[in-house]
């Protein structure tokens, strides 16, 4: 029986005030919150408050700078790590013009190309990042941290801009901003050959922002510590944008090995996360609680879940020790909102013995990002909740068992793929847009995810790996006959990239002169390997390799199946498994 009792009332919901635009978001919090804090900066040592006037004031001075520039319409590049000068970079560039967040684990040469596909007039970004890139002619460049003299910041763009908001006549206030014009161009792949294009409107980004608040309610009063990537839709939308909305305020971590510290120095009510890291928490506190519990209750939580283990000892024994495990979480902690990937019931459940409530949702990037969730109001830890206010959810064609394809039409819905009809014409049946992922919905409107059907690779903490990304940079290789990426699990258990590699041996034979032994072979196809690996991002590299003797199996096209066999970890004779120059998967978010 679960011990999480399941809460269902589907017609109640919060009262919300409505936002238009990004605009509407900022002038709307500065009047209703004023001198509250937005965000709360850690700068050389000092801590630093931004309030929601201080906001509004920034984005009306850098606002009017990009008019000043002639960056009206035109598409900014906005990336590095999460700061308060990309967040301030991204309003203003999504309504002067058309923001394009990019990841900032990218390599230079694959931010090139973005930059180049998008016909990015200005780039905003760390230093570090603006160093890799190659510098176009007029194009505008500024460092969202400290520059060498003489070069831009977002600062002195900033600054700049108290004299051009009276110069252009206070533009920004009236300007009319299209609420259904693309505004956000997010990439959902890091590959230079397949990447798709996801165009958002102001209208699906503040959609799906009302629709969250109605479903789960925050107030000034509550606390954020920023732990995800800001060019994340999951992050941007619900970490930022929604925090911005509830009037709450935001704090940035400066690096999830801070997590620990920073977490008892900024003490957050709410906390977006991936899976990855609420396990990563539950296995440390799991550790701390044996090694510091009383000797007589050590086997007591070293063989019991966290919860059970509670109702084992004694109630004032149970009380102290979930008061250190709060403190050490900064005491005030209250909510998970949890996403981009599963979430195991058992781990909803730990937390909510602590009195800690975890609320997992189910979205995409082209959804801006939230289709269905867990709230105030409906909560199955089974489940990946019902869908939100203004969203339809339904399965196409359905089995027996009622899993389908997940389709959903609502306001929050991508406007289309970036310059790719085939894309959109494929991505959409009957106004609905296909998600490409398997599930079922029970009689009460709860969603289950049941599987992927489209290719993409899903590790433990919401990473998207794009197989056919890694296929085209392994396949660009003479030596590489063919190449077919999946997913595997590497020795603890965790999602890791597995390339299948069929080698051209006829091709090796010329480079060494001789027919090439298995080792030769291997020797070849690990060199290849560990090349693509470091123009990789970490969570991206390949970790296993499999040289095939035989070629992989096919369609009646020739067309190499992604699906049956070929998936399986051993799905052709294999030469050998070699090892990559990889030796641990990165799973930070």
């Amino acid at each position: 029986m679960k011990e999480v009792i399941i809460k269902f009332a589907k017609d109640k919901l919060h009262q919300v005030w409505q936002i238009e635009n990004f605009r509407d978001l900022v002038f709307g919090c500065a009047e209703r919150y004023r001198d509250k804090t937005a965000f709360r900066l850690s700068q050389q040592g000092r801590n630093i408050t931004v309030t929601f006037q201080d906001l509004q004031r920034d984005y009306r001075r850098l606002c009017s700078t990009f008019f000043v520039q002639g960056l009206e319409g035109k598409p900014i590049a906005v990336m590095g790590k999460n700061s308060y000068a990309w967040a301030l970079s991204y309003l203003a560039a999504a309504t002067v013009g058309v923001v394009v967040p990019i990841d900032k684990e990218l390599s230079g040469e694959d931010i090139d190309h973005f930059l180049a596909t998008a016909g990015c007039k200005a780039v905003i970004g760390d230093r570090k990042l603006l160093d890799s890139i190659s510098k176009q002619e007029n194009v505008l460049y500024a460092a969202t941290d400290e520059a060498q003299e003489g070069e831009q910041t977002v600062r002195s763009l900033t600054a700049r801009g108290e004299y051009y908001y009276i110069s252009t006549g206070k533009k920004i206030d009236t300007f009319p901003i299209d609420r259904e014009k693309m505004s956000i161009l997010l990439f959902t792949s890091g590959t230079t050959g397949s990447a798709k294009g996801v165009c958002l409107s102001q209208k699906n980004i503040c959609a799906n922002i009302l629709s969250t608040a109605k479903t789960v309610k925050a107030s000034p009063r509550d606390s954020v510590l920023s732990l995800l990537p800001l060019h994340h839709t999951y992050e941007c939308t619900l970490g930022f944008l929604l925090i911005l909305y509830w009037g709450a305020s935001i704090a940035y971590c400066s690096g999830l090995m801070q997590v620990s510290k920073e977490l008892v120095e900024y003490s957050p009510t709410v906390l977006f996360v991936v899976p990855a890291i609420l396990e990563f928490m539950l296995k440390r506190i799991k550790k701390e609680v044996v090694k510091g519990c009383p000797d007589r209750y050590k086997s007591v939580f070293a063989e019991n879940t966290l919860r059970k283990a509670l109702k084992k000892v004694p109630l004032p024994v149970s009380m102290i020790i979930k008061k250190k495990i709060r403190d050490s979480l900064g005491g005030k902690l209250r909510m998970f909102i949890v996403g981009a990937a599963a979430v195991s019931a058992e781990t909803i459940e730990e937390f909510y013995a602590l009195g800690i409530i975890t609320l997992q949702g189910y979205g995409l990037t082209e959804c801006a990002p939230l289709l269905a969730g867990n709230s105030d109001f409906i909560f199955n830890p089974d489940s990946t909740g019902v869908a939100i206010p203004g969203v339809e959810l339904r399965i196409l064609h359905p089995n027996a068992e009622g899993v389908g394809e997940i389709i959903a039409r609502g306001d929050n819905i991508m406007l289309g793929y970036y310059n790719d009809e085939e894309a959109n014409r494929s991505a959409f049946v009957d106004g609905f847009f296909r998600t490409g992922d398997l599930g079922r919905i029970d009689e009460n409107g709860f969603l289950y995810i049941t599987g992927r059907l489209k290719n993409v690779i899903v590790t433990a903490n919401g990473k998207n790996i794009y197989p056919e990304e890694l296929e085209t940079r392994i396949g660009a290789h003479d030596d590489v006959e063919e190449v077919l990426v999946v997913a595997s699990t590497d020795h603890q258990g965790d999602v890791c990239v597995k390339a299948k590699i069929f080698p051209n041996r006829e091709k090796i034979k010329a480079v060494l002169g001789h027919l090439p032994s298995a080792e030769e072979i291997s020797d070849f196809v690990r060199k290849i390997v560990d090349g693509v690996n470091k123009k990789l991002p970490a969570y991206k590299q390949i970790k296993k390799v499999e040289v095939l003797s035989e070629k992989l199996e096919k369609t009646t096209t020739q067309k190499i199946k992604r699906f049956g066999k070929n998936m399986s970890d051993q799905s052709a004779p294999v030469s050998e498994e070699i090892e990559t120059g990889i030796q641990n998967t990165d799973v930070s978010a």
